[in-house]
């Protein structure tokens, strides 16, 4: 796959970059680049190859998954100018 000019111009557009002739010419190079190296990695057979965590082996830490901080609802919106019901009460904007 590669990118063409108008590609690179199209992506600054919805990116909102502005970007000169020049700097498009060089982006398209190096995003060329980029997607070549991807493609390589493509190539790459990873059959039976765990997933790692760390370049050195360990065991990952793992804890219980319990609630410790819950049903503050209350407490939450203490604070708020205005609420109802545990829910914080806005105003409406409509432009």
């Amino acid at each position: 796959m590669s990118v063409d000019l108008a590609t690179v111009k199209r992506v600054a557009h919805l990116a909102r970059i502005a970007v000169s002739e020049e700097e498009a010419q060089r982006m398209m190079g190096e995003l060329n680049g980029i997607l070549g190296f991807v493609e390589q990695l493509s190539e790459v057979n990873v059959e039976g190859v765990e997933p790692m965590t760390s370049v050195t082996p360990m065991a990952m830490k793992e804890r219980d998954d319990v609630v410790t901080d819950g049903n503050k609802a209350a407490d939450v919106v203490a604070n708020a100018p205005v609420s109802d019901r545990d829910f914080f009460l806005v105003p409406k904007v409509v432009e």
